[in-house]
């Protein structure tokens, strides 16, 4: 049981702490300027939060799932890239994705999928 839910967990929190800094602090400014524009309000209830929480643990279970059959860059490239392009893909294609963040938030979220899957992967290995 630690095995597998200590990992997720530990990953989940990580992917939540870092998808809020990166939204409501770095990226704060490109998010509620462009809504602004699109006369919308950036949606920041608690209810948001709640379905990122939720996007967190979807996320980090299936790093885990990956993490168990590919070596550590292998999860953290297809995990990045199932996790963030294609949400990516769809935020662009509603309109609603503010392109100028993406040379700050690719980095970031690389980063993200990284650290989700080395915590993963040492700690399912070591059985912590």
């Amino acid at each position: 049981m630690k095995k597998t839910v200590l990992p997720i967990l530990l990953a989940a929190i990580w992917i939540g702490v870092s998808e809020f800094v990166r939204n409501s602090f770095l990226l704060y400014g490109y998010w509620s300027d462009h809504y602004q524009k699109l006369g919308m309000i950036f949606p920041e209830q608690p209810v948001n939060g709640a379905v990122w929480g939720i996007w967190s643990l979807c996320f980090a279970v299936f790093i885990y799932f990956l993490a168990r059959k590919f070596s550590l860059i292998q999860t953290t490239v297809l995990s990045w890239f199932v996790g963030f392009v294609f949400m990516w893909l769809v935020l662009g294609n509603l309109g609603v994705l503010p392109f100028g963040m993406l040379p700050i938030a690719i980095p970031l979220s690389i980063l993200e999928a990284f650290l989700a899957s080395l915590i993963i992967k040492k700690l399912f290995r070591e059985g912590i």
